[in-house]
């Protein structure tokens, strides 16, 4: 037996608690400070509510920083300071009319009963600025119902119980400068009419005043302030919102404001100048491969004019049209007509024209509007973007149903088909390019696998996008949304 063993045989309760110290011990890393999670239980639907009622806006967020320390404040500063304040200064001043009254009530006490209590009245009045009045014996009034808030009462009260000590009755609740004290004596009733602002202080609110003006004063002007600062950065979502849209810039956009938004902006600018370049750069490549394939298929027509007519002729005839419809697709699904400006299109002749095209394929279709037809977009993408979806529908589905809903921002298109529709799997894939859902390898029973993936290009161009879902028909539905 080794000597470690020995040693544990031998004291097996000292190991067995250094075990348990090492078991219980937490081990820290630096940069693995254990945190503690403070929304749980009862606070954890707090941060939800909060976020709900919060304003959205940069500028209304920052109005709420600025002010609430503000009021925050002041709300402090109002219940802490002057509150204590005021009670101090509200119990001085009352203490002194207490003791005036005090000193009356002793010196009308210690006259003789029936004398004149005039050389009293009048040194109450002169010296100490009080109206005195003695009264033939008789109950007090009743207690009138007092406020919630009232240092002044309760002061003066617990003032005359502890300086006279007799049954009193007064009276300080009203807008009158004047505070009523009577108090029951011996065979008479003394009663006291003294300043009000002699017992309470009254001209706190002068403080009050200057502290909410002046807090007015900075919050405006902190509020101008800040309205210049969120003005370049409202500028700068405006025009980023507005290229998205394929709209131009606005011609008063330039840097402006802090460093930081001047520099974003720059940013912005220059990411959209090489947007454009790149864009131009790639519909003059994209015009000049066009042209080029173009002239290689004119002479194969040519060639095959020549050839004489035959069934071979036809076939080839046949194989060179849908090059060329291939040709147009992918160069249309390249370019996604990035140049044409945004303008103002009605939906109703562009929803009207399906009604006929499903006539003349003996297909159903209802076409409902919703709503103005007049929106600003980029006419012919958008004009192709509906076609495309609608076609989809037709060439599917034999009764076909069009809702397009235009109110404030947003225009919503819907279309449905009583197809066999797409499975919930494969409804992203159909928009990725040159995805065919048949198993056909003749491209004339499908088409080239652009169609949706194109039409989605130009919906996330103008800054929507389109959904597919299953539709009431037994079909597939279709759900452009774009800002209009």
């Amino acid at each position: 037996m080794t000597p470690i063993e020995r040693l544990i045989q031998k004291r097996p309760w000292r190991f067995a608690a250094s075990t348990r110290r090492r078991a219980w011990r937490p081990r820290w890393r630096w940069g693995k400070l254990p945190t503690i999670d403070i929304w749980r239980g009862p606070l954890r639907p707090i941060p939800r509510i909060t976020q709900r009622f919060m304003p959205k806006g940069l500028y209304a967020r920052s109005l709420i920083i600025i002010i609430a320390p503000v009021v925050l404040l002041q709300g402090v500063v109002t219940v802490v300071f002057m509150e204590r304040h005021w009670q101090l200064v509200t119990h001085r001043l009352s203490t002194a009319v207490v003791r005036d009254i005090a000193a009356i009530t002793d010196l009308v006490e210690a006259q003789p009963p029936g004398s004149d209590y005039s050389q009293v009245i009048s040194i109450a009045r002169n010296r100490l600025g009080l109206n005195v009045s003695v009264l033939p014996p008789g109950p007090l009034p009743p207690l009138a119902p007092k406020p919630f808030f009232n240092i002044l009462d309760g002061i003066l009260s617990e003032e005359i119980t502890a300086r006279i000590g007799r049954p009193f009755w007064i009276d300080t609740v009203g807008q009158s400068k004047i505070v009523e004290v009577r108090i029951q004596l011996d065979g008479k009733v003394l009663r006291v009419f003294a300043p009000r602002n002699s017992a309470y202080a009254s001209n706190t609110h002068i403080f009050l005043v200057w502290m909410v003006g002046t807090s007015l004063v900075l919050m405006i002007i902190a509020i101008l302030f800040l309205r210049n600062q969120i003005r370049p950065i409202q500028a700068l979502a405006a025009a980023a919102e507005g290229f998205g849209r394929g709209q131009p810039m606005p011609p008063d956009f330039r840097p402006r404001g802090a460093s930081e938004v001047r520099r974003a902006s720059l940013a912005f600018i220059q990411m959209r100048d090489r947007i454009e370049r790149q864009m131009e750069q790639r519909t003059a490549m994209l015009t000049g491969v066009s042209h080029d394939l173009r002239t290689i298929l004119t002479r194969f027509r040519l060639q095959l004019a020549l050839l004489g007519e035959g069934e071979d002729q036809d076939e080839l005839n046949a194989d060179v049209d849908e090059m060329q419809r291939m040709l147009e697709g992918y160069l249309a699904f390249a370019k996604d007509e990035a140049a044409e400006e945004v303008g103002e299109l009605d939906l109703v002749p562009v929803l009207g024209k399906f009604r006929t095209e499903a006539k003349l394929k003996g297909k159903q279709i209802s076409v409902e509007i919703v709503g103005d037809p007049r929106l600003a977009v980029r006419p012919d993408s958008f004009t192709r973007m509906v076609t495309n979806v609608v076609t989809n529908a037709l060439r599917h589905g034999d009764r076909i149903r069009v809702r397009a809903n235009h109110q404030g921002r947003w225009l919503t298109i819907t279309v449905e088909d009583n197809g066999t529709g797409i499975a919930a799997e494969q409804r992203e894939e159909v928009f990725k390019p040159f995805v065919r859902l048949d198993t056909a390898r003749n491209i004339d029973s499908g088409g080239t696998g652009l169609g949706l993936a194109i039409a989605r290009d130009i919906a996330r161009s103008h800054g929507g996008d389109i959904l597919l879902s299953d539709s009431d028909l037994g079909g597939l539905r279709a759900l452009i949304r774009v800002p209009a």
